[in-house]
């Protein structure tokens, strides 16, 4: 059973891999580009990047309702488990590698902030390293480029969502510099089009990746699919 990935606009993924549904960044609430509410989503783990409210965005809703597993920095595991109660968590931090039922997560480094929405310390930001069977997936999270980029590129990653939107995160231009340092196989964009400040036209870009060979754009609508093996 492949690996699938569903975008639901902004940084947020439905990662299904086999039996388990993983949610990224479920930011649904308040998204003009999201197709579903927060009382549709059925998932088992809820994998948080950062502590921004766009990231974090229904995390305790969704586990309070589902029961669903959240994966995140410390600190942020913390603030829910402390402030909200949510008590099936599971931390990690940069570096850190965990097996679970579905494959395996490795927190990678980015470049960005992470405050909590009491104005607390939400620990350092977070890539998404996820592997299953051979099939690895990069979600990058809120982030600049960085030349430790190379390094995650060594994994060997099939497909990479890198947000694209500039203003907050790497813009298109940074996006192509950061394919040469992590060579993956598939590309598709995020973190764009939300809101004006971040309104990007993909295609010239998707183009421009095509051209230079760097990777296979995947440019996907809110609720569009991509299946990774």
């Amino acid at each position: 059973m492949p690996t699938r990935l569903t975008w639901l606009g902004h940084s947020a993924f439905l990662v299904e891999m086999g039996a388990h549904r993983l949610l990224i960044d479920p930011f649904l609430t308040g998204n003009p580009q999201a197709n579903m509410s927060p009382d549709d989503v059925q998932v088992d783990f809820v994998l948080v990047t950062h502590g921004h409210g766009d990231h974090l965005g229904d995390t305790v809703a969704i586990a309070q309702r589902t029961g669903a597993t959240v994966i995140s920095n410390y600190e942020i595991i913390t603030y829910l488990s402390s402030h909200h109660g949510i008590t099936k968590v599971s931390p990690q931090h940069l570096g850190g590698l965990v097996h679970y039922p579905w494959g395996s997560l490795k927190l990678t480094p980015a470049m960005h902030g992470s405050s909590l929405p009491d104005g607390s310390y939400g620990g350092n930001p977070a890539g998404l390293l996820l592997r299953r069977d051979g099939a690895t997936v990069y979600h990058a999270g809120d982030t600049g480029l960085f030349g430790d980029m190379a390094l995650i590129g060594e994994e060997g990653i099939d497909v990479a969502l890198l947000p694209v939107g500039d203003r907050f995160t790497m813009g298109p231009s940074d996006a192509l510099r950061a394919l040469r340092l992590l060579r993956p196989n598939v590309v598709i964009p995020m973190h764009y089009n939300t809101f004006d400040g971040i309104a990007q036209d993909i295609a010239p870009w998707a183009d421009e990746v095509t051209r230079t060979g760097l990777a296979m754009p995947v440019l996907l609508s809110p609720g569009q699919s991509y299946a990774v093996n």
